[in-house]
């Protein structure tokens, strides 16, 4: 670019100017100040063109580029000292009234003189009590169903199983229950939340029956999410949500 593009004076122009006197010289100052308020002015558009982003703008969050701006935090400093604050009930434990078993611990001897104390009656106890996991295991249960031949008719009668049992050998409701939650809910992958039941029942499930049991319930809250998807596609209002700014190859 070449100062007659800006409207800029040359030097052959300042130099008449000059020698025409100071009308000519004030004005080709003021031709010069326009030009700059002008260029001042274009150069501000662009920086603020430049600065926008999803954040201080309708811009997408796709349009931030790799220069995506650092989310600030809207959380004011304070003065207060980490951990739980005064007047905050807490999460301790306490004691229960009614635990679910009793340990006694005999004081079987003096400590002094050692004479035997098993037949001596305490006269006052000190309690501790220890929250904790029992260990847990898998229970088989096994459903027989009677088979008779009527005395009468001489037809053979068999009673009915109870309903979801069709197999000789299968899971039952609580287990698979269990299988969707670490695999749906939890985001463990098959291979693991097999590797969760072995660790903790004894008892590997296959990817195949945990497949099984997400499809069982998939089938059975599809009524549900259908209602649901039927009352935001038809009933509610439109509310506009972007895209997302989640990052595809880089």
């Amino acid at each position: 670019m070449t100062p007659n593009d800006f409207n800029l004076p040359t030097e052959a122009e300042v130099r008449a100017a000059y020698r025409e006197g100071e009308e000519a010289v004030v004005e080709l100052f003021r031709r010069m100040n326009e030009t700059i308020i002008k260029l001042i002015g274009r150069i501000q558009r662009l920086e603020d063109q430049q600065a926008k982003n999803s954040n201080n703008s309708s811009k997408p969050p796709s349009s931030d580029g790799y220069q995506k701006p650092s989310p600030k935090s809207l959380r004011k400093r304070h003065q207060k000292k980490s951990g739980g604050q005064p007047g905050h009930s807490g999460y301790t434990l306490k004691a229960v009234q009614h635990p679910d078993h009793i340990e006694v611990h005999q004081v079987k001897q003096c400590l002094h003189c050692h004479a035997g104390l098993e037949e001596v009656e305490a006269s006052s106890y000190e309690k501790r009590q220890i929250f904790d996991v029992p260990q847990v295991r898998i229970e088989v249960t096994e459903h027989r169903a009677e088979i008779k031949c009527c005395p009468q008719c001489g037809e053979v009668n068999k009673a009915a199983f109870p309903e979801g049992i069709t197999q000789p050998v299968q899971y039952g409701p609580e287990i698979k229950a269990q299988a969707v939650y670490f695999n749906q809910y939890q985001m463990l992958p098959l291979e693991r939340t097999g590797e969760v039941f072995e660790a903790l029942y004894g008892q590997a499930l296959s990817e195949g029956t945990i497949l099984e049991a997400c499809q069982e319930v998939a089938e059975m809250v599809e009524p549900g999410n259908a209602a649901i998807k039927k009352q935001l596609t038809e009933k509610e209002e439109i509310v506009h949500f972007d895209e997302t700014g989640a990052r595809v190859e880089g």
